[in-house]
């Protein structure tokens, strides 16, 4: 089976470490950022990888990505909410195409959104 891995255009190196490290707890599995270069670098959270690319071509802000078959929702969701990260406070709504999950969705700085889905 193929694997997936979205590329997010970043425009902060900084940034993006603060809100995807620090905030929703991914880890650096590796990063290309040569010398007066735009980073490269892959984050890992379980099962979910992304690159993130300050890379002009690479991709456009603003992307969605769904994350389906996360497991404990509710406790991810109430761990972000303890964190004094004062930029995001999302919430856990039912889906209207499914009325037994849970959804909530973040935007980081750079305009994507990552959906977080957990069926019922």
């Amino acid at each position: 089976m193929a694997t997936v891995k979205p590329i997010l255009r970043i425009f902060d190196y900084d940034k993006a470490l603060e809100f995807y490290l620090n905030w929703l707890g991914f880890r650096i599995d590796w990063e290309h950022r040569p010398a007066g270069s735009p980073a490269y670098l892959q984050v890992t959270r379980a099962d979910i990888t992304l690159h993130l690319s300050e890379h002009h071509g690479d991709a456009s802000p603003g992307a969605r990505v769904f994350i389906d078959d996360f497991e404990h929702l509710a406790s991810f969701h109430k761990q972000l909410l303890a964190q004094p990260y004062k930029y995001n406070r999302p919430s856990l709504e039912t889906p209207f195409y499914d009325p037994t999950a849970l959804e909530m969705t973040v935007v980081d700085p750079f305009s994507n959104r990552l959906i977080f889905v957990e069926r019922g």
